[in-house]
């Protein structure tokens, strides 16, 4: 469509020939099960509470508004409806009273009424046909019913569209773009994600082409922001999460240039952006977003409202991935005395539980286990709760080195875990993975071994958790080369990297751990060309995510310098089978292994005497390289394999 067209002429274009025409401006689905619709002007805002810190899970549905045109005489004056009609004006004016009766329905049964009649008096090419069957579907959808009827009538409705454009090289229209939005929905709502994305893709190349040819911005971004957060929703059901932050910082964009700055809308969409971030452990880019949500909703409603009380906890969280474990349990004692005053009991006791986890991680074991002592009180047997409780005081006892105390909580815990598997899948599997954890920690490799493959079992069948399958497939690839079961642990480290890259992007620390982890399980297998490539990765990774001067990535680095001498010793032993001398001829395998040790040394030097040992080990490994570039004898240097971080907490380190 040209530029200069407005809503009103491509409207007049696409509907039925009547004294006036309609246009269903609509969004489609909630954007969040807790938030309101997303406004059309700067002068709307929201006043609805909004229960938070979940997951997306859908998009906002609305039929927003009708636009009237009015319609001349060809000679420009405006008539009276003449006594005596011609059947074309007769048949006419049926449709007219049709299409007026149908979109004054409000309810499913007048709805779908209408619709029958609108089916008898229109052709199926009709664009007032169309029109209708995206009302269907909406209105279905919005209700809640049937997606798979919200996908047919989206179906007929698309097709209607698409033939009336058919002869017009601009056939990208905002009607064509809510109907792509509706069935992208309702393939989300049936599990069907790969459909749901293509649809969702194609309503956004329609927007794009729209905004870019002057459409009305007004018309345009209601929708796109519903497409933008589909995407972000669709993404994530689907692993794929880093992806998905581009389209949640979309949709705060998009609010930031419809809404006042301290609106609590725009205080909402910052809190979903910091979720977003906190989901790929990225807590540095939540922090701000977080803080910014706390003050609109501090501003707006006070200290002691529940959207300041959700905004706290999450906070918390953010504080505790970066380690900053005072200020987190400063921000959920603030958050438990509203919760406490709104009486919101479940969710206290879920921060209460949060609160004797920082207590562990500042080393205050004892009081942790106190606070759990009286929370378990208030659980059911055989909640989930009281399972996650169980857990927490056996991290507590582990840390106190009570490990029959320890082992015993555990053991209550699964037992109430295994009969919730099909009932909460996600959180039974993380819980396996803290189990399996603390087994670690006890040296009990077997047990850690069985659970995580437990755990993975359930994950398997999830494909919007394979960032936790990732995770899973990892620990259990790092307790196997642990164990010697290094051919084993290759193949579970290599399925680990494709779904954490898939997850997180090919730079996210987690996939550092892994290239360092499978470059030791090939060096153990004498494939050092193979370990140089994944160090080489490794410490790329690392270098970016955690900075040059972090502790793995100098471990990477020094393992590095480990593989280009082994790579030396290969060559080494080929020049002994051609007689050749080795002073003469220096491997270029030592030259690389002598250079990376020396930025060992480097990195080190930069932490101060506090890693004075380190220094010295490094130190004496480039000597150690030397004499071997010689041709001299010594002793190998031994590779380090790194677990992935266990928890939120212990990875977010990484970042900062």
């Amino acid at each position: 469509m040209k530029a200069t067209r407005s809503a009103s002429s491509l409207l007049s274009r696409i509907t039925s020939q009547q004294s006036r025409t309609h246009f269903y401006r609509v969004l489609s689905r909630r954007f969040l099960s807790e938030i309101s619709v997303f406004p059309t002007s700067d002068k709307h805002t929201s006043s609805s509470p909004h229960a938070h810190l979940k997951p997306c899970e859908r998009t906002n549905g609305l039929l927003v508004r009708k636009t009237h045109f009015q319609q001349f005489q060809t000679n420009n004056t405006l008539v009276d409806r003449p006594p005596h009609l011609s059947s074309r004006q007769r048949k006419m004016k049926k449709k007219s009273d049709i299409e007026e009766e149908f979109e004054s329905a409000t309810t499913t049964d007048d709805i779908l009424r209408g619709f029958e009649a609108m089916e008898s008096a229109f052709d199926e090419d009709d664009v007032a046909l169309g029109l209708a069957c995206l009302k269907v579907g909406l209105h279905l959808e919005q209700e809640g019913e049937s997606p798979e009827k919200t996908l047919e009538f989206g179906n007929r409705a698309l097709k209607i569209f698409d033939r009336n454009d058919s002869d017009d090289a601009d056939k990208e229209s905002l009607p064509i773009a809510m109907t792509l939005h509706m069935m992208g929905s309702a393939c989300y709502s049936l599990k069907r994600f790969n459909d749901s994305l293509g649809y969702l893709n194609r309503a956004n190349r329609v927007l794009s082409k729209l905004e870019s040819e002057g459409y009305s911005a007004d018309d345009i971004r209601p929708v796109l922001h519903a497409v933008q957060l589909g995407l972000a929703n669709t993404k994530t059901a689907m692993g794929r999460r880093e992806e998905a932050l581009a389209n949640h910082r979309k949709c705060l964009e998009l609010k930031e240039m419809t809404l006042e700055p301290s609106s609590r809308e725009i205080g909402v969409a910052n809190r979903d952006l910091a979720e977003a971030y906190v989901a790929v452990l990225n807590f540095k880019e939540a922090l701000p977003h977080c803080v910014k949500a706390l003050d609109i909703h501090k501003a707006q409603l006070g200290d002691n409202s529940v959207e300041v009380a959700h905004d706290r906890r999450l906070l918390g969280v953010i504080y505790a991935g970066l380690e900053e474990h005072q200020k987190a349990l400063e921000q959920n004692v603030l958050s438990q005395k509203v919760l406490k005053k709104w009486g919101l009991n479940s969710e206290l006791l879920r921060a209460e539980v949060d609160a004797a986890n920082i207590q562990i991680a500042l080393g205050k074991y004892h009081e942790a286990i106190d606070t759990l002592k009286s929370v378990v009180q208030q659980t059911d047997k055989e909640s989930k709760t009281r399972a996650l409780i169980f857990i927490a005081m056996a991290n507590a006892l582990c840390n106190l080195e009570k490990f029959a105390d320890s082992k015993r909580c555990m053991e209550i815990s699964s037992s109430i875990l295994g009969k919730k598997e099909k009932e909460s899948p996600v959180e039974v599997a993380e819980a396996y993975m803290e189990i399996a954890a603390l087994y670690e920690t006890m040296n009990e490799f077997e047990t850690a071994i069985t659970l995580l493959k437990r755990s993975l079992a359930i994950l398997e069948k999830l494909p919007h958790e394979q960032h936790s399958e990732g995770n899973a497939l990892a620990r259990l690839g790092w307790l196997l080369l642990l164990t010697g079961k290094v051919e084993q642990a290759i193949t579970y480290l290599e399925s680990a990297a494709e779904r954490l890259r898939e997850s997180f992007g090919s730079k996210h620390f987690g996939v550092g751990y892994i290239c360092n982890n499978l470059g030791a399980a090939y060096l153990e297998l004498n494939r050092p060309q193979s370990a140089a490539q994944m160090f080489a990765m490794a410490k790329e990774i690392m270098e970016v995510s955690l900075g040059p001067h972090h502790a793995d990535s100098i471990e990477a680095c020094q393992n590095l310098s480990k593989a280009y001498a082994a790579m030396g010793r290969g060559v080494e032993s080929l020049l002994r089978k051609t007689s050749e001398k080795l002073e003469d001829l220096l491997p270029m395998s030592y030259v690389l292994a002598m250079d990376f040790q020396q930025q060992v040394i480097n990195a080190w030097v930069s932490h101060g005497p506090r890693m004075h040992d380190e220094l010295r080990e490094a130190q004496r490994v480039l000597e150690q390289l030397k004499e071997k570039a010689r041709g001299l004898n010594s002793d190998d240097i031994s590779t380090k394999a790194l677990p992935l971080p266990r928890t939120a907490e212990s990875a977010s380190t990484k970042r900062s």
